[in-house]
């Protein structure tokens, strides 16, 4: 379903922008759908055998990289950020030197971020479709063959690190990802510079050595 020809798309992705914030995501992006260079990544790290267990990763063939093969109609992708670290660093590690106080993921604490998000998502749609109509559009939060690390990169909330993570300067990488594939035109975002350097913490300190190299992770190595 293709909305009106008469929008001002430009005002439209501010608008889009400024309702996700007030939904409670921390940073919202648009992307188009051309990851041809995360695909080449993809279909190489597959081919090594690097995925290992997770067979799921080869299951769909390129719709994971070809948005519109997955949803026809995409042209942009909303990209969405719900930071989920809730206390200062030192209280965190404070917390640590506790020995009675059991401890989980703190992405873990609060409630299943896949039903929030997506509430959160569809909540943006229907305040899209108040502006500009019926449109189309699918949710995704971990529930598709998708590459959300690539998409939020190109919206511009992040960069990928050495460890194959997205990296925010505000956040780190305390943060979940969501996404709205759209058939609206929407202006794209411009990715962010990446700030790794010459830094190998994340390489140095992984204890199975599983980042075998920068940007290549073999996660049969993983825990």
């Amino acid at each position: 379903m293709q909305a009106s020809s008469n929008i001002d798309y430009a005002r439209l992705a501010q608008q889009i922008k400024r309702w996700g914030r007030a939904l409670g995501f921390q940073q919202v992006g648009i992307a188009d759908t051309d990851l041809s260079q995360a695909e080449g990544h993809l279909l190489a790290w597959l081919d090594r055998g690097y995925h290992g267990e997770m067979g799921y990763m080869q299951r769909h063939g390129l719709k994971r990289s070809r948005p519109q093969t997955l949803v026809p109609g995409t042209v942009r992708i909303i990209s969405a950020r719900m930071d989920y670290l809730p206390e200062p660093q030192s209280e965190i590690e404070a917390l640590l030197e506790k020995p009675y106080r059991a401890l989980i993921s703190r992405y873990a604490l609060g409630r299943d971020y896949h039903k929030l998000m997506r509430r959160r998502l569809q909540s943006l749609a229907e305040r899209i479709a108040t502006f500009c109509g019926p449109f189309g559009y699918r949710a995704f939060v971990d529930s598709a063959p998708v590459l959300e690390k690539a998409l939020a990169e190109k919206a511009g909330l992040g960069w990928i690190g050495k460890h194959s993570n997205l990296l925010s300067r505000e956040a780190g990488s305390w943060f979940f990802l969501g996404e709205l594939y759209t058939d609206l035109p929407l202006p794209s975002d411009t990715p962010v510079e990446a700030h790794c350097g010459s830094c190998t913490a994340c390489i140095d300190c992984c204890p199975t050595q599983a980042i075998i190299a920068p940007y290549q992770v073999d996660a049969r190595r993983c825990i």
